[in-house]
Formats: structure tokens, C-alpha cells, sequence
């Protein structure tokens, strides 16, 4: 029987070991960046409450991480989280890593009183869509998601 994942909220504790994962989260979307800037974007995150970094951790490593960020749903008049990232280091895939962050990352919506989980993920990207999908999210046939970059 293999050991189930332990997911818990980040720590200070926990940065330099979750720099190292976004790092290669970055690069999986080919969005290398440096480490230095990676630690700086994480740290001010966590410090400053502007979101919810959340780790799990297999055989006392981390294991994967998550990232939700709090908004407000306008047409449902209520708090809503954005599922921003997820990410399971490539040694702890197929172990139910993914799973884990994605289950914790919804119970803290509905215990924080959200009304709504979103997330994004690459059209290649056919495991996490899988995932999702199993998870009970759909995909949103009333919008589309746009963007547009103003800087950096």
C-alpha cells in the first residue's frame, strides 16, 4: 500500500523547497524565470495574504503545491477562489498528489463560504483536464476566458 499524500496551507518554513517546484512549473510552461524572483514573487504572496499557497508533501518531500488566489463573483454577489496553479513534481505523479491539492483546495473554498471554484488549464493539457473533470468541474460553455498583457 503506498503512503497518501499530506496536504497542508505553506509556511515560511516551506519556501525554499516550494521556489524550487514553481520553478519547475515555470519551466513546464516554458516560462523559465529566475530563482531569486521566483522566492520574491512567493514570499510576498504568503506574507502579504494575497493568496493561499498550499503543499503537499510524500515521504517527508514535497510533493506537488497549489495556488488560489480570492476574488469576488459580481453576478453571484459572493466570494469566489481562482484555482492559479497546480503543479505535482514529475517523481510523484500517478500518486494521487494532484488529487490531494485539488480536494483540499475545494474544501477550503466552501469552508471560506466561496461560491465558486475557477481554474485555467493548456489545451494539451489532457491529464489535469481529465482530473478536473472527475473532481466535478466543467468546462465554461457561457463565457470565454480572454486576456490581455499590459506589462512585463
Amino acid at each position: 500500500m503506498s503512503e497518501a499524500p499530506t496536504v497542508s496551507v505553506a509556511s515560511e518554513d516551506d519556501l525554499d523547497g516550494l521556489t524550487t517546484l514553481f520553478e519547475a512549473y515555470l519551466a513546464f510552461y516554458g516560462r523559465p524565470a529566475e530563482r531569486a524572483a521566483v522566492r520574491e514573487f512567493l514570499g510576498a504572496r504568503m506574507s502579504r495574504g494575497e493568496s493561499v499557497v498550499l503543499v503537499a508533501r510524500m515521504r517527508d518531500e514535497l510533493a506537488g503545491f497549489a495556488q488560489l488566489y480570492p476574488t469576488f463573483s459580481s453576478l453571484r454577489l459572493a466570494s469566489a477562489w481562482i484555482f492559479n496553479d497546480l503543479f505535482v513534481a514529475p517523481g510523484f505523479r500517478e500518486g494521487g498528489v494532484g488529487r490531494a491539492l485539488c480536494e483540499y483546495a475545494i474544501d477550503h473554498a466552501r469552508r471560506s463560504g466561496a461560491s465558486t471554484v475557477s481554474l485555467q488549464t493548456a489545451h494539451s493539457n489532457h491529464a489535469a483536464q481529465s482530473l478536473y473533470r472527475r473532481l466535478g468541474f466543467a468546462a465554461d460553455e457561457e463565457f470565454q476566458s480572454w486576456s490581455l498583457a499590459v506589462g512585463i
